[in-house]
């Protein structure tokens, strides 16, 4: 567990694993929960609507998503030295992936595919979502690649990538407000004109 060497303030050991940065994330929690809330308030304060709604959305996006970016960043054991290796035949590296590795795949976009709907309404749809997460973790391979970071980049990660954040969306779609959408309710009776 790296808690020891977090706590004793040595950056190897604590950034650079896979425990360190979930216990930096857990610490973190009550900073981002701050800054929700002094967000709100600030927005409030200035009469914008949906002030909590938006301040917890951008904030969940970067707290949700940073994290587990910082991992799928982390060098293997050789990085500068091994050249970036491809795998770009589907379903292959799936398999041997195993349900730490699938569930964890699906936690990388799952943060930004619920939020982003819910904060920008011209990303309020499933197809949109799915997007936005294959665009993202296109991205992660490359800079896996191209960093020469000693990692596989792989289609399959790109995939189930895309599949948390279109899931994550889905989880969210009660909360997503889309321009032009009337809020139900009773339909306003119309207005009589009185005597000809």
């Amino acid at each position: 567990m790296s808690a020891p060497t977090c706590l004793a303030g040595q950056w190897h050991g604590c950034y650079d694993t896979f425990n360190g940065v979930v216990l930096m994330t857990l610490v973190g929690l009550p900073v981002a929960a701050l800054l929700v809330w002094a967000l709100a308030r600030l927005r409030r304060a200035a009469g914008v609507t949906s002030a909590w709604r938006r301040s917890l959305a951008e904030v969940g996006m970067v707290y949700g998503t940073v994290p587990f970016g910082w991992m799928t960043l982390m060098p293997g054991a050789a990085p500068g030295v091994a050249p970036g290796r491809v795998s770009l035949v589907p379903l292959r590296d799936l398999v041997t992936m195993g349900p730490i590795g699938i569930g964890g795949n699906l936690l990388v976009l799952a943060a930004l595919g619920f939020f982003a709907p819910i904060r920008f309404p011209a990303l309020a749809s499933v197809p949109r979502a799915l997007a936005l997460g294959a665009g993202c973790s296109v991205l992660i391979e490359t800079a896996q690649f191209v960093l020469w970071l000693d990692r596989v980049s792989s289609v399959d990660d790109v995939l189930v990538n895309t599949v948390g954040a279109g899931l994550a969306a889905l989880a969210s779609r009660r909360w997503w407000r889309t321009p032009g959408r009337v809020p139900p309710g009773p339909v306003p009776a119309a207005a009589d004109p009185g005597p000809a």
